[in-house]
């Protein structure tokens, strides 16, 4: 007997929005859920760890994370992402403004009865 599975893999472009910018050599992305009730779900899953592989082979430093509960987001700084710094760096995007896009395509575990 089949069991079904109880979540679904969802990118996060459906749970949430975000914005990017730039200081030096950091990408700064803040992820913002767009339900107040789907915050839980990018606290527990979208990790510094998690991030990092997601940009792995675009970033050269580590990744921070911090939570703002009050504003349902999370902000992540990208340690040498931008290849130097908008004004010494080659990269097409030196200030980092594609990397919230990017962020978005990762996928989570959502429950399978939640509405996104």
């Amino acid at each position: 007997m089949e069991t079904k599975k109880k979540t679904k893999k969802v990118q996060l472009v459906k749970l949430a929005h975000a914005r990017s910018g730039d200081k030096g050599d950091t990408a700064n992305v803040g992820l913002i859920a767009l339900k107040p009730e789907f915050y839980p779900l990018l606290a527990k899953q979208v990790t510094a760890a998690r991030v990092a592989r997601h940009f792995r082979g675009l970033i050269r430093g580590g990744v921070e994370r911090y939570e703002l509960p009050n504003l349902n987001s999370l902000n992540f700084l990208l340690h040498g992402a931008l290849g130097g710094g908008g004004t010494i760096s080659l990269k097409t995007d030196a200030q980092g403004k594609v990397f919230s896009t990017a962020l978005l395509r990762m996928e989570i575990a959502v429950p399978r009865g939640l509405r996104v």
